[in-house]
């Protein structure tokens, strides 16, 4: 049945990802909600934005009376909540837009779907969800062993994670207290296609292309647990559509992996599919690594347990971590239009989150 959805956060990596599945895949209507920050880029949805199902709306998630008029507006059937400041490093360097965007945001948005769900009546009403999108990072940080299961007590380290975590709590009291419904994912590392060069992957693939080093924290010894994004967003559809009411669902990858090991992975693949020339001065793109300072506060381990999303919904990733990579290098060697209007703008590269 087609349905309505409010996306805040459209314009972003994951966001964007979510919209592109929707307009392809299924007969949803589409709202975009997006201030466009610098991560934002309308680049990324540019594909269906001639869709009429895909409406966009410039707007942020902090301003009450634009949401109120949006929601009555476009009478959505739901709303999946993307929006949010996301990298760690900038959090670092100033947390007060993390806790503006993810914590007042989100409760200015969740007061705003209160007040539309409440006027709704019957089938309208009974059949309404708002989707909160998270991270494994509220959890904290694992040791050598473990994974992050639903029922594994936040313990957040960072300003970004601190603010997501708020904006869980958020959520949950609005269920608990007001009745709004809701549902909760929480996941790990995303990566793939249109992913803002400020995050590991996609900065190590450019800088390695421009020939600048390649930083990596500390030792390099940090694991993640990596999902490609579009898996992801096959994910965050999935539990829209089906899950359950109150519940929390973490999706996570199964692809455990050592910073270093990224890293040195990338170059090998570069090294594969764009050839350095004979003249370089390096042999190999690995010997642009380079050992810096960590960051304070640095989470040494993450790891999702996505047995419950599988179990109860039936999703599982499709891609591997290897195939996953893949594809991601190839696109970014595809689109250097895209990673070019991006570099050209707000964000060059620089060291971020160092203190």
């Amino acid at each position: 049945m087609s349905k309505t959805l409010l996306i805040t956060g459209g314009a972003g990596f994951i966001g964007s990802a979510v919209i592109r599945h929707l307009i392809d895949h299924t007969d949803h209507r589409v709202v975009n909600v997006d201030k466009l920050t610098y991560a934002g880029n309308p680049d990324s949805v540019a594909m269906v934005a001639k869709n009429p199902r895909y409406h966009f709306a410039q707007a942020d998630i902090c301003n009450a009376d634009v949401l109120n008029a949006l929601f009555a507006q476009y009478e959505p059937d739901g709303v999946m909540h993307l929006a949010a400041e996301s990298h760690v490093d900038r959090s670092i360097d100033g947390p007060a837009e993390f806790i503006q965007t993810n914590i007042v945001g989100t409760y200015t948005l969740l007061e705003a779907a209160r007040g539309y769900w409440n006027g709704l009546e019957n089938d309208k009403k009974h059949n309404f969800r708002f989707h909160h999108i998270s991270t494994d990072e509220v959890y904290g940080t694992l040791g050598e062993t473990g994974l992050f299961t639903e029922q594994t007590p936040y313990q957040p380290n960072s300003p970004y994670s601190a603010s997501k975590a708020a904006s869980d709590h958020l959520v949950r009291a609005w269920h608990h207290t007001y009745g709004l419904p809701v549902v909760t994912t929480n996941c790990s590392n995303n990566y793939g296609p249109f992913h803002f060069p400020e995050k590991l992957i996609p900065l190590v693939i450019l800088n390695a292309l421009e020939g600048k080093p390649l930083p990596v924290y500390g030792n390099g010894a940090q694991v993640r647990d990596w999902l490609y994004v579009e898996d992801h967003a096959r994910a965050l559809v999935h539990v829209f559509e089906h899950g359950k009411n109150a519940e929390e669902y973490n999706i996570g990858g199964h692809n455990e992996q050592r910073n270093i090991d990224v890293v040195k992975g990338i170059c090998g693949l570069l090294d594969e599919m764009r050839p350095l020339p004979n003249n370089s001065v390096i042999k190999h793109y690995a010997d642009l690594i380079t050992y810096v300072r960590d960051r304070p506060g640095h989470d040494q381990r993450y790891a999702i347990d996505a047995s419950k999303i599988q179990r109860e919904l039936g999703w599982k990733p499709i891609e591997t971590f290897e195939s996953g990579l893949r594809k991601t290098v190839q696109w970014y060697l595809d689109n250097e239009v895209w990673w070019r209007r991006v570099r050209d703008g707000s964000y060059q590269g620089e060291r971020l989150g160092s203190l």
